[in-house]
């Protein structure tokens, strides 16, 4: 369970980076990938499991792809 929650959290780090160095707020982000806010903001923190459809759509709004998303990650 240790190694789940630390891969979400891993994954939602580099979200937020990468968010952040477009300079697009969680709401920006959300709104380009079609997604809620507060879905957004709980993959940020790693509370939420990311489907696979909504990190493709994370990707394409951070102008990236899913497989860089996911490098490193476990």
């Amino acid at each position: 369970m240790k190694t789940k929650q630390a891969n979400l959290l891993k994954l939602g780090l580099k979200i937020k980076l990468l968010r952040q160095a477009l300079g697009m707020s969680q709401e920006e982000l959300a709104l380009e990938a079609g997604l809620d806010r507060t879905y957004v903001g709980g993959i940020e923190r790693g509370e939420r499991n990311v489907a696979i459809l909504n990190l493709i759509k994370l990707a394409k709004s951070l102008n990236t792809t899913p497989s860089t998303l996911l490098e490193n990650i476990t």
